[in-house]
């Protein structure tokens, strides 16, 4: 059931979830998330500076190695400010209107993250399998393509999933069970058929994610083929090793993602604790650890974060 009073719901307010039963600690609790979300946000920004500032790195892998921290960022953004807000106890209050906003940002970002990583091993088959093709097939304006289909193919298929939600009535609890909005956790507080929002919901997760990890594990048979054709071991570790950083943001983002989906599915009646946690670790994961594992294995960008602090050295690498 809908109701026709659009506007007293967008004005209505909702309550963000802490940590129950921790109350008394949020203080503490928020430095670690503080300090990670520093890290990620120190570390993605550094990633974007040396591809900006470096000739060498304006190359494809390292446009859609940019396009990664931006969606990093844009992903955590949102829900550590909804976060820090309640563990600071500065409010736990957050107006419906601006939640949907939240919810169509973190979701966006999280399809494109998935977009992206496609776009990546995209890339990675195109360099090991046509490498002699690999400037011509993919150039600055393909990519530039890429990036804006990424970032559409995320958002418009949001839209009617959130603007249903503002002529749904909320006549029970306005408590969400997170300390940032999802669709999935505000739909369950609404007294309505819900039926259309679930489905389309699922349908939207497979048509992005779904055809995500489908083309890249496509992508990754080809380049396995590709290897093993390579005569000399030397060869085929030099070209696996090259999609050692990308097989690992790929890991990054889908393993705590299904981790959260089997928390919210076998452990329903587990701590609250445990899904707060799994949540914001889905979240912190990716723009924390992304930049670490890029900066260890691509050469290119741990000379450009050496430049960066010891310029004077860098010819010693």
């Amino acid at each position: 059931m809908a109701t026709p009073n659009s506007s007293n719901i967008l004005s209505s307010t909702f309550y963000f979830t802490g940590i129950p039963g921790y109350e008394k600690f949020h203080h503490w609790i928020s430095i670690p998330f503080c300090l990670l979300y520093l890290v990620g946000i120190v570390g993605n920004c550094t990633i974007l500076h040396i591809i900006r500032i470096d000739p060498r790195l304006h190359e494809p892998m390292y446009y859609f190695l940019a396009m990664l921290s931006l969606t990093d960022m844009g992903m955590s953004f949102p829900a550590m400010v909804s976060l820090f807000r309640v563990l600071w106890s500065i409010s736990r209050e957050i107006q419906f209107s601006v939640c949907v906003f939240q919810m169509f940002v973190i979701h966006t970002f999280s399809f494109t993250e998935s977009s992206v990583l496609l776009a990546m091993a995209l890339d990675r088959y195109v360099a090991i399998c046509h490498p002699l093709r690999y400037a011509t097939i993919l150039t600055p304006k393909l990519i530039i393509k890429i990036g804006i289909a990424a970032l559409l193919r995320s958002a418009i298929p949001l839209v009617p999933l959130l603007v249903r939600l503002t002529f749904f009535s909320f006549c029970h609890s306005h408590v969400l069970s997170h300390s940032y909005c999802l669709h999935q956790d505000i739909i369950h507080l609404a007294c309505a058929d819900i039926k259309f929002n679930v489905i389309y919901g699922l349908v939207v997760i497979i048509m992005l994610w779904g055809l995500d990890s489908l083309g890249i594990f496509v992508s990754y048979v080809f380049i396995l083929h590709s290897v093993l054709r390579i005569a000399s071991r030397e060869g085929r570790l030099k070209a696996l090793n090259t999609c050692a950083s990308h097989i690992c943001a790929v890991l990054i983002l889908y393993v705590p993602m299904i981790g959260v989906s089997l928390v919210h599915r076998f452990a329903k009646h587990s701590s609250p604790f445990v899904h707060i946690f799994m949540a914001h670790i889905y979240l912190l994961v990716p723009p924390v650890l992304n930049p670490i594992i890029y900066s260890v294995k691509t050469k290119q960008i741990r000379q450009g974060i050496l430049h960066l602090f010891s310029p004077h050295k860098i010819s010693s690498l």
